[in-house]
């Protein structure tokens, strides 16, 4: 009789954007095994496929910072045969300049996921728990996984794909949370959002305190806004009377991200050149085998070439580049202008081409159409430590510019500046004051009170401070360990987890934000859907092979 392998168990702990990403990666590669699968999803929230950070029932405030034309996230094949890509299961009429609701993308990937699941291969089982995992184990006969009074398993490969793990708060944060619960003022998450906007129905008056200033700061002022019934009208913000008073957003350096490009003709102005990329992904391979200050002079020496172009092609001259990058390698944007405004007021006039770039916003823009090449090249996980961890800094600097919001969410801002509804003259690195109702933001000779706190700065990655009891548990016994001091889990480039004892906790992945340090870029929607879910399935098709692979007779 034909050898016949026994079906081959997984399953998959959290089914956001990356879960699925790896699920379609999987499934893709099934039809060609022969062999049966049984998949095990583990969501506990109502919209697998999405998560929570893209649920379909959030208020449609809540927008991309990328614009429709510039989603790249197709199924891959067969898949297209089931649905379309994004921007054409959306548009009727099509606009690609539009920045799309994350609801909307939300909606998206749970249709994805529905349509997966309704054409599967030929042996192909797959079953979804609402059933949050706290604990895996090991035995020998595979993982086994411990839920809310049930256990699962045994299983072949188990795949971590979290998201956002509830991580510890930082000593501000946690200070903040124990005076917020003595005295009763408000403190909250700048997400979920209808959450947020709840409380805020009874902040009308009042001054709310912002911890952050970057894109989730962006959401929060839209939603206390927009949000309680506020709107713009001909270059002017209407208010509802409902709004707080006064928003006081602050951050470390007190500097808002730049806007993109307003359009796609704007945005090509500023992109590489095909022979630019090619040489940025040469030095990229370089700078991976080389010590950290050395691997970021041999990156940006392409990068500087192309912002050269760029500038001289765009009537700014090219002078200033070099300048530029030797002080961001040095202290990210401190060779910025400290005025708040300036990203606004200047950003606005360079996004829509009405003002010739400065180096910076040169720089981001080539950087972020290179975001793929990074990911590319540095995922596979071929860098020490060191070089990998500046590479990363590099990277996270330039997130001012390279996730920038939408041109119209930047000139939003900047009215509500106008109006005084959003006041940053405490907006650099405040002093933070406990006041018998609240909080003091102090920054020189400027002060004023707030009796509300917004967190909007998104947790660290660092594995020592993740609470998720699944994470947690694992990072206990030693069979997850960050990559380095501050940083995510340390992962082979199919996502195997590797332990204390360095060995490869053989069938047990991770893939994502949590697993930042071992990987680059992890917070595009982008990565979630490209070669990390690839090698993740591929490593698992090989896996299976090999233990399915009779042994050979003796003789």
């Amino acid at each position: 009789m034909p050898h016949q392998s026994p079906p081959l168990r997984l399953a998959i702990i959290g089914l956001g954007p990356r879960g699925l990403g790896a699920l379609e990666a999987l499934v893709a590669r099934l039809a060609d095994t022969g062999r049966p699968v049984s998949i095990d999803i583990f969501e506990p929230g109502p919209w697998p496929g999405a998560g929570p950070n893209f649920d379909p029932a959030q208020s449609p405030l809540m927008l991309l910072n990328i614009p429709i034309r510039a989603i790249d996230i197709d199924p891959p094949a067969p898949a297209p045969r089931r649905i379309a890509s994004f921007a054409a299961w959306l548009m009727s009429p099509p606009d690609g300049e539009r920045f799309p609701a994350r609801a909307e993308l939300g909606a998206y990937m749970a249709a994805r996921f529905r349509a997966l699941t309704a054409s599967l291969p030929e042996g192909t089982v797959l079953s979804r728990h609402e059933t949050a995992i706290r604990r895996i184990e090991a035995s020998e006969a595979g993982w086994r996984l411990d839920g809310a009074g049930a256990r699962f398993g045994p299983y072949d490969e188990v795949l971590l794909a979290p998201g956002q793990p509830a991580t510890r708060p930082d000593p501000q944060l946690a200070r903040w949370q124990d005076h917020a619960r003595r005295c009763g003022a408000e403190l909250l998450p700048a997400y979920p959002a209808d959450r947020l906007l709840e409380a805020a129905e009874g902040w009308a008056g009042k001054a709310v305190a912002i911890r952050g200033l970057g894109l989730s700061t962006l959401d929060a002022v839209r939603l206390l806004t927009l949000g309680l019934g506020g709107r713009f009208e001909d270059g002017l913000y209407i208010a509802s009377g409902r709004e707080p008073a006064r928003l006081l957003p602050f951050s470390l350096n007190g500097l808002p991200p730049w806007p993109k490009p307003a359009s796609e003709a704007i945005d090509a102005r500023l992109a590489p050149l095909p022979a630019e990329t090619r040489a940025f992904e040469a030095a990229l391979s370089r700078a991976l085998t080389q010590p950290p200050e050395a691997a970021l002079v041999t990156l940006c020496t392409p990068l500087a070439r192309a912002a050269r172009r760029v500038l001289a092609a765009t009537g700014a001259g090219p002078g200033g580049v070099e300048e530029w990058l030797s002080a961001e390698r040095e202290t990210p944007a401190a060779q910025e202008d400290p005025n708040p405004t300036a990203p606004l007021r200047d950003g606005l006039a360079m996004a829509r081409g009405v003002r010739p770039p400065s180096p910076g916003y040169a720089i981001g823009q080539i950087w972020r159409h290179w975001q793929n090449a990074l990911r590319r090249g540095v995922n596979p996980g071929s860098a020490a430590p060191g070089t990998a961890e500046a590479l990363i800094g590099f990277d996270e600097g330039l997130k001012r510019y390279s996730y920038g919001p939408p041109a119209a969410a930047a000139e939003e801002l900047s009215i509500l500046i106008e109006t005084g509804i959003v006041d940053l003259r405490i907006v650099d690195d405040p002093d933070i004051l406990l006041t018998d109702n609240g909080w003091q933001l102090v920054e020189g000779d400027e002060g004023a009170r707030a009796e509300v706190m917004v967190d909007a700065v998104l947790p660290s990655p660092a594995l020592q401070g993740i609470e998720a009891p699944v994470i947690a548990a694992l990072r206990d016994e030693g069979r997850i360990v960050p990559v380095a001091k501050g940083q995510g889990a340390r992962i082979r480039p199919d996502g195997q987890l590797i332990g204390a004892d360095g060995r490869v906790q053989a069938g047990l992945a991770l893939l994502g934000r949590a697993a930042l340090g071992s990987v680059i870029a992890v917070d595009s929607i982008h990565d979630c859907f490209g070669a990390s879910a690839d090698r993740w399935a591929e490593g698992v098709l090989t896996r299976a092979a090999l233990s399915a692979a009779p042994a050979a007779s003796p003789g």
